[in-house]
């Protein structure tokens, strides 16, 4: 079976690989895995984005689907992205959903395209995200389990994303994430300090992080 999906990917014209992606057409079985294969195939084997439907339908296939297929998808999207920018502009916010995704190759990716568009049509938004996400933090310093974890991660590739494409964060943001427990969030916090400019309530964040207990977080900011 496997084989002639392959086969059936290999063989489809442009309008074919389109319409698998959409789960239009493609694998008589019924069977979930073949269509997860097929739409990972179909969206690695695609060449180009050329139009809006064809963007939109690409851009579907990062949310709400299979793992394997949102992989796949946001490999390929770097380079479309770069080809045709203006096609994706109007697809920023679900970018953005894709750059907290649960696989951190997916958010990776993402945010590598990302870097093709105007930051202006993005950048609001991933504050007001980032913001979200650290109010939903739990007050007390150190808790763990799953949901917290799942909360660090998000947090992580959100100041991954503003130490990308954003040059004014507040400094209440930068504040909040100075002050997680988990020292890779604070190390973001400090990269971010370091490339962006300076001001006294930025400063103060610094001199916090100087003393740091830990050595990278304080390697970066004794760049600033």
């Amino acid at each position: 079976m496997i084989k002639n999906l392959v086969k059936a990917v290999e063989t489809a014209s442009r309008e074919e690989l389109f319409a698998m992606l959409a789960g239009e057409t493609g694998a008589e079985s019924t069977l979930a895995g073949d269509k997860i294969f097929e739409k990972q195939m179909s969206a690695l084997q695609i060449d180009s984005v050329k139009t809006a439907a064809e963007a939109q339908i690409f851009v579907n296939n990062l949310t709400g689907v299979d793992g394997k297929v949102r992989e796949a998808v946001s490999f390929r999207l770097v380079e479309f992205i770069a080809a045709a920018p203006e096609l994706f502009i109007v697809h920023a916010d679900v970018l953005l959903k894709a750059v907290i995704d649960i696989n951190g190759n997916v958010c990776r990716n993402v945010i590598a395209a990302m870097k093709f568009l105007p930051p202006e049509c993005f950048c609001a938004e991933l504050i007001n995200m980032t913001d979200e996400i650290l109010r939903g933090m739990p007050k007390e310093q150190g808790q763990k389990g799953y949901k917290v974890n799942k909360e660090i991660f998000k947090l992580y590739w959100c100041l991954e994303a503003i130490g990308e494409f954003c040059s004014d964060v507040p400094a209440g943001i930068l504040r909040q994430s100075a002050a997680i427990h988990d020292y890779t969030i604070r190390e973001k916090t400090a990269k971010i300090l370091s490339s962006i400019a300076r001001n006294q309530e930025l400063d103060k964040i610094r001199q916090e992080l100087e003393s740091d207990d830990n050595y990278y977080v304080r390697r970066i900011v004794n760049k600033c």
